[in-house]
């Protein structure tokens, strides 16, 4: 998975965090797990997430953290998901923190919720074909540029996990052509302002 010259990690210092990209076999196909933060949040206030958060002491590297976090934000067992590996290493700049998503497969799904009401509004299960399928595809512009975006489930997913998302389906093969001019939102005056500008040219890749 290529990773873009400004998600790339300093040689030292940085937050060390996790967070847990799930696929598993859902009533319409295979789908991931993503997470609706609350709105009013210190940061990424409402915004659609995957499952995660810092390294604690505690945790034996990003996969427990990962799996951590998501049994905490979502409920999922983690006896039911298997560890597939981690995709490189992100940095986000403006809160200096070092991201490994770990990659996993729901191999027994087990019910989700809200576990952290203070935290996370809504747990979803997103249908593969929904994020591949054009018609839910767009990008969001905002005071940095623009990156690609998800319109799923009543949800805008931008910046770091659109991202993510988008270079997943390239790597998998299910990306269709989606890219359209016309397709633009707003940035979400509710959410954030993103981390960092993300590049507009080259590979779609999103920024935190």
């Amino acid at each position: 998975m290529p990773v873009p010259a400004i998600l790339r990690p300093p040689a030292e210092g940085g937050r060390r965090s996790a967070v847990l990209i799930l696929f598993g076999e859902g009533e319409h196909g295979p789908d991931v797990l993503l997470i609706q933060r609350n709105t009013g949040l210190r940061r990424h206030s409402g915004q659609p997430a995957f499952p995660g958060g810092s390294l604690e002491p505690a945790d034996d590297g990003p996969e427990a953290c990962a799996l951590r976090e998501a049994q905490e934000e979502t409920g999922v067992d983690p006896a039911g998901v298997d560890v597939l590996g981690r995709l490189p290493e992100l940095y986000i700049g403006r809160s200096g923190f070092r991201v490994s998503p770990v990659l996993a497969w729901w191999r027994a799904p087990s019910a989700v919720h809200p576990a952290d009401p203070g935290e996370v509004a809504a747990v979803v299960r997103v249908p593969v074909a929904e994020l591949a399928d054009p018609a839910n595809r767009v990008r969001v512009r905002h005071p940095g540029g623009s990156s690609p975006g998800f319109k799923v489930r009543g949800m805008l997913v931008w910046g770091f996990t659109a991202g993510i998302l988008n270079q997943l389906l390239v790597l998998g093969g299910w990306e269709r052509p989606w890219l359209d001019t016309a397709a633009f939102e707003p940035f979400p005056a509710a959410a954030d302002a993103p981390e960092r500008p993300a590049p507009t040219d080259g590979p779609d890749t999103a920024t935190p």
